[in-house]
């Protein structure tokens, strides 16, 4: 990963990056037909979860992840220039540091997401239709309880 690529953490309530991740997810969601939600309801789950951030340069968001207090991930998202840095792996390593184990939806037609997702251990527990407001489908994905969590993640992130 680049040097000149910071780590934030963007505590519940604050609207710091809001803007930022908004307009990176629309331009995965443009690009890639993943992460479609309206703005309101995107920036309300934003404020509510705690959001992990990497950051360019102090103020460019590359890559993002917004959790709920329970462990899951509400958005995930890395900038398309970024991807293949390690930047999603990290994110999800933050994450893990805080919960026990954690959770996720992804479509079933996303298939970049689920290959990462199963890089990293995440098991498909069951699938869901109409999951999503355009009908989309989605697995529910959850990636270990046991207390190697973050010793399996730590251990992809060394790789």
């Amino acid at each position: 990963m680049s040097v000149n690529i910071d780590s934030r953490v963007v505590e519940p309530g604050s609207d710091e990056f809001v803007d930022s991740a908004w307009e990176l997810k629309e331009t995965i969601s443009q690009a890639e037909g993943v992460l479609k939600q309206r703005r309101n309801f995107f920036v309300d789950a934003y404020r509510r979860s705690t959001v992990h951030c990497y950051v360019r340069n102090g103020t460019n968001l590359v890559g993002f992840a917004a959790v709920r207090r329970d462990g899951y991930i509400l958005f995930l998202a890395v900038s398309p220039d970024c991807r293949g840095e390690g930047i999603g792996k990290r994110l999800v390593a933050q994450v893990a540091e805080d919960h026990r184990s954690i959770t996720c939806h992804a479509r079933t037609t996303n298939e970049n997401a689920l290959q990462f997702y199963e890089h990293l251990g995440f098991e498909i527990k069951r699938r869901i239709d109409n999951y999503y407001e355009d009908g989309g489908d989605a697995y529910y994905l959850k990636l270990g309880s046991s207390a190697g969590l973050s010793d399996r993640i730590s251990e992809l992130i060394r790789r």
